[in-house]
């Protein structure tokens, strides 16, 4: 990742084809080590190819890596999908609600400052 990184901040700098010189400056410049062989690598795989293209690429991949946390998602897409969304959206408030009320219950009847 922090290969990446370096590579999009020298592209961003300018320079529309980093070299591993380049990416060698700015990850050392904050003190990360380097992997020669990664580095190598990533500069492999991007040579000759448009940043843009490769972005658009990789949004496409990770739009169907599955991510966590479905409770919210799901009753904030209800409403979005019309009719009667309403509903789960307000009983995901009540939840929540509830929540917070058994997370102020831990101090056990005991202050900090006691």
């Amino acid at each position: 990742m922090k290969f990446i990184s370096a590579y999009l901040m020298a592209y961003l700098a300018g320079n529309s084809s980093p070299t591993a010189e380049d990416l060698t400056t700015i990850l050392e410049s904050v003190g990360c080590e380097i992997d020669n062989a990664k580095m190598e690598l990533l500069l492999s795989q991007v040579s000759g190819k448009d940043i843009t293209e490769l972005i658009a690429c990789g949004r496409e991949k990770f739009a169907s890596v599955p991510s966590g946390g479905g409770g919210v998602a799901v009753a904030a897409a209800a409403p979005a999908a019309g009719g009667a969304g309403g509903a789960p959206a307000a009983e995901a408030k009540k939840e929540d609600k509830v929540e917070e009320k058994e997370e102020s219950d831990d101090d056990m009847g005991f202050s900090l400052f006691d």
